[in-house]
């Protein structure tokens, strides 16, 4: 029988579990009892930081398995023909903290990690195909204004609508907040989106504009303000919950992945900035082709190891998959990883979780929570004459879009059809159903009234009337006669008072 004793973390006996090391059974605790302070010292960093957005959020692992053929638009290897590839997703809230509700109103993290034979592929995206700015550069002040004043702590509903106000393009994002998606039922019940806009390229160098599309098999379902009020209070943590106890009990959840599919040269002259992160494409122009089925099979079995370390990032790019000029995108292209290394640790790539499964060889030595080492023989620089690895353009397969024109800062260029105000209205008059227009004025009228500047409350009714006229005009008229509207028990999260 395997001797089963307590050690210090670096293997040593230990003597008690019980009882500091002290100058007699009641005097002073003696400094050098370094069990004692280890204990301490670990456990007073048990938790990493939190991360600045998505901070609340729970995840799974699972498998993805190709059902269609797209070889002919991509070299991408987990999206070849007969492919099986393991997978992990995280799913979060944007703006409330670790310990929020889950069921306040906000847009939902959507994360995806295909463990490639090439490396780790992510998309990093929503349960919306779309967001609030359109460029990086604006991305902590939309953040600040969602979180908490800096004197009581308190989210504001000023701040938020003044944000957003003054910043139309946000218009078509919030038009979805608001609506039914900003209250799913599940996690498992919610599409995802990559939201952005990314570059495929297949065998022949052939290239493509792609957007990911996860379309739940398990039926899209959202809940009522009510509903939200209720399981705020009676379950903080329902989304997790749930879960984690489909998975346990065999109920695995999945999706169907499709893209979306633009030929190369219609980039210049679609009726829409196609790498503008506050539009979609109309799928009657590029209709959804199949890719295969994201399963969720396994719950972690430690959620802080597996989940709350995993580090998904939009960098995370393989053979066939490349970053568009989504000006967005190419933020958090640094932003991402950049934020794990200062959440996780320089070396957050060799922990189980994010570690790929293809073979990693660079020489890339030393820094914080460095575990994984070659041999003292091994070159550490390039170029070399000791057989160390060496860069191959052919097998990287980088994708790459043509740029020209002086250093500007300037909005995104505009196509035919770009405008603020467009899509949301599209959102609201074509999409949204009459009992979801009903649920929407309700929320909106809460909004209203949770404003208490009169200057900020009139540019949001202003808002809403470049989105719909009579929108606009029937959220006046309502507020004018008394009617308060719905804060659907989300009132300390992002769009709510």
């Amino acid at each position: 029988m395997t001797e089963n004793f307590t050690t210090t973390q670096t293997g040593a006996p230990v003597a008690s579990d019980e009882h500091s090391l002290t100058v007699g059974a009641s005097g002073a605790t003696v400094l050098h009892d370094a069990y004692l302070l280890e204990k301490l010292a670990q456990f007073n960093r048990e938790r990493v930081p939190e991360r600045i957005v998505h901070a609340k959020g729970g995840g799974a692992f699972g498998t993805f398995e190709v059902t269609g053929d797209v070889s002919r638009y991509t070299r991408v290897a987990a999206f070849q023909p007969g492919a099986k590839v393991a997978t992990a997703a995280r799913f979060s809230s944007v703006a409330g903290e670790m310990g929020s509700p889950d069921t306040w109103r906000d847009v939902r993290g959507f994360a995806t990690r295909f463990y490639t034979p090439e490396g780790n592929l992510d998309i990093v995206g929503n349960n919306t195909p779309v967001f609030f700015i359109r460029d990086g550069i604006k991305f902590p002040d939309f953040i600040h204004s969602q979180k908490r004043l800096p004197g009581s702590g308190l989210r504001d509903a000023d701040m938020q609508w003044d944000f957003w106000t003054l910043s139309p393009e946000s218009a078509h994002q919030v038009t979805y907040l608001m609506g039914d998606r900003g209250l799913p039922r599940s996690w498992r019940e919610m599409h995802g989106f990559s939201s952005h806009t990314y570059l495929w390229t297949n065998a022949d160098a052939e290239r493509f504009w792609v957007q990911y599309h996860f379309r739940t098999d398990q039926g899209e379902h959202n809940i009522s303000n009510e509903e939200a009020e209720a399981l705020a209070g009676a379950d903080a943590d329902h989304y997790r919950r749930d879960l984690y106890e489909a998975i346990a009990q065999g109920d695995f959840p999945s999706w169907t992945l499709h893209v979306q599919i633009m030929p190369y040269e219609d980039a210049k002259t679609y009726r829409f900035n196609p790498f503008d992160l506050t539009k979609v494409w109309s799928q009657k122009d590029y209709p959804l082709v199949e890719v295969g089925r994201f399963t969720l099979d396994r719950n972690p079995e430690n959620h802080f190891a597996e989940i709350e370390q995993i580090a998904l990032s939009p960098a995370n790019v393989v053979p066939g998959h490349a970053i568009s000029p989504d000006k967005m995108l190419t933020a958090r292209v640094f932003s991402y990883p950049d934020a794990q290394r200062y959440r996780v640790g320089t070396n957050y790539n060799e922990l189980p979780t994010n570690r790929p499964h293809a073979p990693v060889n660079n020489y890339s030595q030393d820094g914080q929570l460095r575990h994984g080492f070659k041999s003292p023989e091994a070159p550490v620089y390039a170029p070399n004459s000791f057989g160390g690895p060496t860069a191959d353009p052919a097998r990287a397969a980088e994708g790459s879009w043509e740029s020209d024109g002086a250093l500007v800062r300037a909005a995104t260029t505009l196509h035919p059809e770009d405008g603020d105000f467009g899509q949301a209205g599209t959102l609201y008059r074509d999409v949204f159903t009459p009992d979801a227009k009903e649920r929407f004025h309700e929320t909106l009228l809460g909004q209203a009234g949770g404003i208490t500047r009169e200057d900020i409350r009139e540019r949001f009714f202003q808002y809403w009337t470049n989105v719909d006229a009579n929108l606009g005009a029937l959220l006046r008229e309502r507020f004018a006669a008394g009617d308060a509207g719905s804060t659907d028990g989300a009132a300390e999260m992002a769009g709510l008072v």
